[in-house]
């Protein structure tokens, strides 16, 4: 199924034109509901308007069906000049790719009929003391970003905040949407002041304002398609008032993302947890490798692919640090 996933043109996958939709619960949702509900049933539209809005057509299959209806995204975390901030930073892009590429195909040998996509998730900008934000050379961004549409790859863009607001967070990283790879992140754990003594936060009308900022420069900047915004929350304070927090935004698709090391019992609990924000539908999850690094936390024993797929619901975003 990796194979199958590389062949649908990741560069126009998330174009989404004009989708039935779903609805469980009485909640509407824009895409498939087997991202929703665990073993829900996968419907395909038999036919659909296509860009031109003619009804009749059948369209292109990456123009019918969203990138994560059909595949796990499997990626690799880190920063590309740091050993002790992630994996993606202990070895070259080139070497990394070949290793996401392997667990993507774990998770596509367990997933069923579903494809997998490998991607990079890099920190771009770096939470320093006081909180001040060290940022990655654009160049040296965009050098990964051009290797990942070679090996049809998907690039994530975090942010860490830092004293910033989220609105200036989210400028400094969307005119990077104009490459048709690359999605976003902000990680609320790092919006402080004292990283690494506190766990930081934002609230859910900041979340609500990243996504619409994120959706105007989109439509602003004739960007075709549906990107995706990540979230990160491991601790009840790092998304406030949670239950405010909206996904219906039409070019936005809002994943939220379980982080903590430890082990499975406890990273289990935290996605739960997580999982209860029904309002937030669509999950990701996040794994952390033994690191030579001391200060770093890991996951002891390290989740296997089947493992993570049998959260409730199934997370559409796999990530390891």
């Amino acid at each position: 199924m990796l194979k199958q996933a590389k062949n649908v043109c990741l560069l126009a996958a998330l174009i989404v034109i004009a989708l039935p939709a779903f609805a469980t619960d009485n909640q509407p949702y824009r895409l498939f509901p087997a991202l929703y509900k665990k073993n829900a049933v996968l419907e395909l539209p038999m036919t659909v308007p296509n860009r031109s809005g003619n009804p009749n057509s059948q369209g292109g299959f990456s123009e019918r069906v969203p990138l994560l209806a059909n595949n796990t995204i499997v990626s690799f975390y880190g920063h590309p000049f740091s050993k002790n901030m992630g994996i993606l930073g202990l070895f070259s892009k080139e070497e990394i790719a070949e290793k996401i590429k392997y667990y993507a195909r774990l998770y596509d040998e367990a997933n069923g009929s579903k494809g997998a996509v490998p991607a990079y998730y890099i920190i771009y900008g770096t939470c320093w003391p006081k909180g001040e934000i060290g940022y990655l050379s654009d160049s040296v961004l965009e050098s990964y970003i051009a290797y990942a549409q070679e090996k049809d790859m998907l690039v994530f863009v975090d942010h860490q905040i830092g004293k910033y607001s989220v609105r200036e967070s989210m400028e400094k990283i969307l005119p990077f949407l104009k490459y048709p790879n690359v999605h976003l992140a902000l990680d609320p754990e790092w919006r402080t002041l004292n990283p690494m003594k506190e766990i930081g936060s934002i609230t859910a009308e900041e979340l609500n304002e990243a996504q619409k900022i994120m959706q105007d420069y989109i439509i602003a900047n004739n960007i075709s398609g549906i990107r995706i915004l990540v979230v990160h929350q491991f601790a009840e304070k790092m998304i406030q008032n949670r239950s405010r927090v909206r996904s219906d935004f039409e070019r936005v698709l809002l994943i939220h993302t379980a982080d903590g090391f430890g082990p499975p019992s406890l990273k289990k609990n935290t996605y739960a947890l997580n999982a209860k924000a029904e309002n937030m539908p669509i999950k990701g999850f996040k794994l952390f490798f033994k690191s030579d690094f001391t200060l770093a936390g890991f996951d002891n024993p390290l989740m296997s692919p089947a493992e993570v797929l049998a959260l409730d619901p199934e997370p559409g975003l796999i990530i390891y640090q």
